[in-house]
């Protein structure tokens, strides 16, 4: 049926059914002769055990999602990744997509497709609208596919970063809409940023023509931004959201998933794509749900957004604890921030010091951001990179509950950050003490002369 199982298979019926994919390949057939110049000859035994002999990749040189007459099993393979993840975006929330494939690229390579793809429908364009988001790759996807990117500033309400929408009209109305290839906008991102106002963009875009875009980078596994590209696909304009497989679905590095609403379009997509292209990251996601099922896949996204609320509320403790606090984003449902405030005042150094810290004692993932840093990407400046901003209020620290992780994860991680924290606290009752220990020396050398 070209849906994912709802209870997983155990390893060796994966097993089965990948061995009968890979004898359907030429390469794999008794008496075999190819004169071709591609014909699946693999050196290492080792290699080819590793791709389960599937080694002809997928696609053909002028689409990615064609079928390959000698690979048929390779073929077929591609064909059920990209239904089995079909279901499964379903599944997450987005219920009207209609269409998409895997893509052996990451986010922001995959991205640069989607904007290389409409520079055939809007040849005169040369911008892309993009609300600021500190992370280079998708960034620099813009500025790889030839485009200018018109960085729209976003506006503080409360802690909370968000979508200047305004802004993002009057840049419409001041370049003129012909000019602006697309709206590229962001659900994942990390706190005090939250997701961009997809509603009322997938509107702006409707109103004035305008192609829209959406990095959904780890989205698929909260439901709140899955709603937010449904119901901006409900009410405006969604052309294609690109999506990570090791981010939403625990595979390697190395692959992505590119879908819409309207199935030519990501066609054209794939078409764009030269070449044919590694199997590895569809093989590595079809196993993984083979494995998972829709029930074990459900299973995972329930305990990631009760592992967000346990975060929620233990980094809440620990900040006010440190005479910190918890920035108030209810908005940004996988990512958290706590201040850094007194530590920023206490020291210059030593919210980057407490980043190594962390990093020291095994705390990966953990960002530190603090207060005014610069950073030239691609020779555009961005003032207080990595905060979204050029001046948010304060330094803080990134934590986030992603797919996959655990109580212990949870427990470990405020225990060490506890720990560093208390550190600093005590150099700077000791350095306090030194003080003033020093100006009481030299008040009472002023009483002795």
């Amino acid at each position: 049926k070209g849906k994912c199982p709802e209870d997983g298979w155990d390893e060796s019926t994966i097993e089965l059914f990948l061995h009968e994919l890979a004898i359907m390949d030429s390469n794999n057939f008794l008496g075999n002769c190819g004169v071709g110049e591609r014909e699946g000859r693999v050196a290492s035994g080792l290699v080819a055990r590793r791709h389960y002999r599937l080694i002809h990749g997928i696609g053909r040189s002028g689409d990615i999602s064609a079928v390959q007459p000698k690979a048929a099993g390779s073929s077929l393979l591609n064909k059920l990744t990209n239904s089995v993840v079909l279901d499964v975006i379903k599944l997450a929330g987005v219920r009207t997509v209609t269409s998409c494939f895997v893509v052996p690229m990451a986010t922001g390579m995959s991205l640069t497709l989607c904007f290389l793809t409409l520079r055939h429908k809007r040849p005169k364009a040369k911008y892309i609208i993009w609300p600021r988001i500190d992370q280079k790759s998708c960034f620099k996807s813009m500025i790889t596919a030839g485009f200018e990117p018109v960085v729209i500033e976003n506006v503080l309400e409360g802690d909370e970063l968000r979508t200047d929408l305004e802004a993002v009209e009057a840049k419409i109305k001041a370049l003129g809409a012909e000019n602006i290839l697309c709206v590229h906008s962001t659900t994942s991102c990390f706190a005090p940023r939250v997701p961009d106002r997809l509603e009322e963009l997938s509107v702006i875009c409707a109103n004035y023509d305008i192609p829209h875009i959406v990095n959904n980078a780890y989205g698929v596994q909260s439901s709140k931004c899955m709603h937010l590209i449904q119901q901006g696909a409900r009410v405006g304009r969604i052309d294609a959201f690109v999506q990570s497989l090791d981010k939403n679905f625990m595979v390697p590095v190395g692959g992505a998933i590119i879908a819409g609403f309207n199935e030519s379009f990501i066609q054209e997509i794939s078409k764009m794509y030269p070449g044919r292209a590694s199997a590895s990251p569809s093989l590595d996601v079809l196993i993984t749900l083979l494995s998972l099922g829709t029930s074990g896949y459900k299973k995972l996204l329930k305990e990631r957004k009760e592992m967000f609320s346990y975060l929620s509320s233990e980094l809440k403790k620990l900040a006010d604890n440190h005479n910190e606090r918890l920035l108030d984003t209810p908005h940004n449902p996988i990512s958290l921030a706590m201040s850094l405030k007194t530590l920023d005042e206490t020291n210059d150094a030593a919210v980057t010091q407490l980043g190594s810290m962390l990093f020291t004692r095994q705390v990966s993932g953990a960002r530190v951001v603090p207060c005014g840093s610069v950073q030239t990407v691609n020779n555009y400046t961005f003032k207080g990179f990595m905060s979204h901003t050029n001046d948010y209020p304060c330094a803080y620290l990134n934590a986030a509950s992603a797919i996959g992780i655990k109580k212990q994860d949870v427990d470990v991680f405020l225990k060490r950050l506890d720990k560093c924290l208390k550190t600093f606290r005590k150099e700077a009752k000791q350095e306090n003490c030194k003080n003033e220990i020093s100006d009481a020396n030299a008040a009472t050398e002023q009483l002795e002369d």
